[in-house]
C-alpha cells in the first residue's frame, strides 16, 4: 500500500470542487449566494454556451476591500463565521468559504470589487487552475462585485465530458435563477444568455408585484388557481402559495420550499405537505407550491450537506406538524364562494401546458346484502347525511334569499348523474355522487374526531419481534401510541406486546401497521397511518352510502346538496381526488355558440 502523504492545495481544491461545483448551474448558485449575502438589490447574470464558456455575475452589494481580495481565493476564508458558536446560528446563505477557491481550481476566474460607494475604482485579481496570476490591480468598478468564470473544467476534461448539452446546462442555470427570484422578492435579477436578455425579474416590493413574479415563474394560471397561506405560531412562520387540489402536475418540478431564504429539498417537509393534500388530490398527481418558512436560525442546522440543499431541524415534530396544519387548514377553507370567480375548466390539471386525461373514479367492489346492511348501520352511527330527509327543507328551495349562492340554484338533473345549476357567472355542473361522497365523508370524520380514537383490548396480546431501536421507540413514545389507540408494552430488548388497538382498525394487518407506525414515529416524531387507515374505511363507507347514479332527486334535494357542498370542507374534490363541480361561464358559453363574433 502507498505511503500516506499530504495532498497538494491544488488537488485538495479540485476535490472540493467536485463536491461544490458539479456543473455551471452550481457556479451560478454559489455566486448568487455571495451576492445576496453582500446585501445586493440588483444582480446581473451573463452566461455563454450554457455557462461552459462564460459565467459573469455582477452585483451592487457591499463589495470587498483590496486587503481582503486575495483571501477570497483561499479555502475556508470567510467573513461570515468566526467561531464554532457561529455554526449554531447561521443566517447567511454561504459560510464555508470554499466556493471561489473551488471555482478557481477548475476554471479561469477574474474577481473585481469595490467597497467604497464614493469611488468608481475597484481592485481586480485573477486566478487560473487555483494559481493566483498576479497581485490586485486597480480597475474601473462601481460599488459591488463582479466575478467572471471562463472555460469551466478546462483543466479537468474528465469532469467536462460529463456535462450535458449547452441547452440543458442553460436550463439548469435558469432554474437556479428562478428559485432565487422567488426567495428574494426585493432583489432585481437579470439573466442574459449568449448576449440576449432571457429573464428579467424587477424587484417586487408589494404583494401584487410578488404575485407577478410568482406568475412569471409558475405561469399566470397558477396564481389564478392557488391559495395564499400565511400562518405564524410558536416561533415558526409559513407563507406562500399552494396550488388548488385540482391544479397539479405529474412531476415534483414545481415544488419550491425555502427555509430562511434557502431553497431546500427535505423529506420531512415533503411528507408534511403530502399528508396535508391527503384525500383531496387525484392519484399520482403532485401538488404545486412556493412556500417560505421562517424560523430561528438556532433551530435549524444548514451545515449537513456540501451544497447546503438539505437541513436538519432540531425539533422535527414541531416543524412537521406546523407545516401540515397550516396547509391542511388552508385547503379546508377553500369554498365554492372563493373559487367560483377564478376557476377555469381548461386549467384543472395544467401548469405550463402540461395536462392529464380526464379523471376516472375507481369502481367500488360489489357488496353483498349483509355487507350493505352493515355499512348502512355504520353510516347511521356516524350521523351521515341522507338526502331524502335532509334536503327537503324550505331553505333549500330555489328563490329563497336575495343573493344567489356560489353554486346557484338547481334547474335540472342530467342522466341521473349530474346536477345542472344556474348562478350569476353561468352554468354550474355538479357530480352529485362525488359531491355527496365528500359531504358524507367529512361528516363521518368529524364524528370520529369528536369521539376520539376508541381502543379495543386484545383478547390475546400479540407478541412481536422488532429491532432494539423500534423497541426503544415503543417504550419512549408511550403517549404518542396511546393517542393513536395502541397500548404497547416492551417485554424484552427486541420484542414488544400489543395489548390494545384502535377499534375501527380491528380487521387490518395489525403487526404491519404497528411496524409502519413505529417507523413513522422514529422518523418524523408522529404518524398519520392510523388516521389514514381510518379514513380509507370511512371513505369506502361514504362511497357506498352516497347517492348513486340514476337516483332521481327533487329540485329541493338538489338545492340542499348544493348548499351542503358550499359549507363542507374540501368539497371541491371527492374522496378520490376527482372534481365535484365545474363552471361554464357565460363568456365560455358565448364562445361555444359564436355569440358576439
Amino acid at each position: 500500500m502507498a505511503r500516506i502523504k499530504q495532498l497538494s492545495e491544488r488537488l485538495s481544491n479540485q476535490i472540493a470542487a467536485g463536491e461544490v461545483i458539479e456543473r455551471p448551474a452550481a457556479v451560478v448558485k454559489e455566486l448568487l449566494e455571495n451576492s445576496l449575502d453582500a446585501a445586493s438589490d440588483r444582480i446581473d447574470i451573463d452566461v455563454e454556451n450554457g455557462g461552459i464558456k462564460l459565467i459573469k455575475v455582477r452585483d451592487n452589494g457591499l463589495g470587498i476591500s483590496e486587503a481582503d481580495l486575495h483571501l477570497t481565493l483561499h479555502r475556508h476564508a470567510t467573513s461570515k463565521i468566526a467561531s464554532i458558536e457561529d455554526l449554531d446560528s447561521i443566517a447567511t446563505l454561504g459560510f464555508r468559504g470554499e466556493a471561489l477557491a473551488s471555482m478557481a481550481s477548475v476554471a479561469r476566474l477574474t474577481l473585481s470589487s469595490n467597497d467604497n460607494a464614493k469611488e468608481q475604482v475597484g481592485w481586480k485579481i485573477e486566478a487560473e487552475g487555483a494559481a493566483i496570476k498576479s497581485a490586485a490591480t486597480p480597475i474601473p468598478q462601481p460599488m459591488g462585485t463582479t466575478v467572471t468564470v471562463r472555460d469551466l473544467f478546462f483543466n479537468t476534461p474528465g469532469r467536462r465530458k460529463f456535462l450535458r448539452t449547452q441547452r440543458t446546462e442553460y436550463q439548469r442555470i435558469e432554474d437556479v435563477v428562478k428559485k432565487f427570484s422567488l426567495s428574494f422578492f426585493n432583489v432585481s435579477f437579470n439573466l442574459t444568455h449568449n448576449g440576449k436578455l432571457v429573464r428579467n425579474y424587477p424587484a417586487a416590493k408589494s404583494k401584487q408585484d410578488q404575485q407577478r413574479r410568482v406568475a412569471a415563474v409558475f405561469g399566470a394560471t397558477f396564481i389564478e388557481n392557488s391559495i395564499y397561506v400565511e400562518d405564524d405560531r410558536n416561533g415558526l412562520g409559513l407563507c406562500g402559495w399552494i396550488g388548488m387540489p385540482s391544479f397539479t402536475r405529474s412531476q415534483t418540478d414545481y415544488q419550491y420550499f425555502f427555509v430562511n431564504g434557502r431553497i431546500i429539498r427535505d423529506k420531512l417537509i415533503s411528507h408534511a405537505i403530502r399528508q396535508a393534500y391527503h384525500d383531496v388530490i387525484y392519484h399520482g398527481r403532485q401538488p404545486v407550491f412556493a412556500l417560505f418558512l421562517d424560523m430561528n436560525p438556532q433551530q435549524v442546522d444548514v451545515n449537513v450537506h456540501p451544497t447546503k440543499q438539505e437541513v436538519r431541524f432540531r425539533d422535527q415534530r414541531t416543524v412537521h406538524d406546523f407545516i401540515h396544519s397550516a396547509i391542511h387548514q388552508a385547503l379546508a377553507g377553500v369554498t365554492p364562494a372563493g373559487s367560483i370567480a377564478s376557476i377555469s375548466v381548461d386549467e384543472h390539471y395544467s401548469v405550463g401546458g402540461n395536462s392529464t386525461p380526464t379523471a376516472q373514479q375507481s369502481a367500488m367492489p360489489f357488496a353483498t346484502q349483509s355487507e350493505r346492511h352493515q355499512i348502512e348501520e355504520q353510516i347511521k352511527s356516524y350521523g351521515a347525511l341522507h338526502p331524502s330527509g335532509e334536503y327537503t327543507t324550505a331553505e333549500a328551495s330555489a328563490g329563497d334569499g336575495d343573493e344567489t349562492p356560489p353554486l346557484g340554484y338547481a334547474i335540472a338533473q342530467l342522466h341521473g348523474t349530474f346536477i345542472l345549476a344556474e348562478n350569476e357567472q353561468g352554468l354550474v355542473i355538479v357530480d352529485m355522487h362525488a359531491a355527496h361522497e365528500r359531504i358524507t365523508y367529512e361528516r363521518m370524520k368529524s364524528a370520529c374526531d369528536a369521539d376520539g380514537i376508541t381502543s379495543q383490548p386484545m383478547l390475546v396480546p400479540i407478541t412481536m419481534r422488532v429491532s432494539e431501536k423500534d423497541a426503544d421507540c415503543a417504550a419512549q413514545q408511550i403517549d404518542s401510541f396511546t393517542s393513536l389507540g395502541f397500548e404497547l408494552q416492551r417485554i424484552s430488548t427486541e420484542s414488544i406486546a400489543i395489548r390494545k388497538i384502535p377499534a375501527i382498525l380491528k380487521d387490518v394487518d395489525i403487526e404491519q401497521l404497528v411496524r409502519d407506525v413505529l417507523a413513522d414515529v422514529a422518523e418524523y416524531g408522529s404518524s398519520e397511518r392510523v388516521e389514514q387507515h381510518r379514513d380509507e374505511i370511512l371513505s369506502t363507507m361514504a362511497c357506498h352510502g352516497s347517492v348513486r347514479a340514476n337516483r332521481a332527486l327533487t329540485i329541493a334535494e338538489m338545492n340542499g346538496l348544493l348548499r351542503a357542498v358550499e359549507t363542507t370542507e374540501r368539497s371541491g374534490q371527492c374522496n378520490h381526488g376527482r372534481p365535484t363541480w365545474t363552471l361554464q361561464s357565460l363568456a365560455e358559453l358565448d364562445t361555444l355558440f359564436l355569440r358576439g363574433q
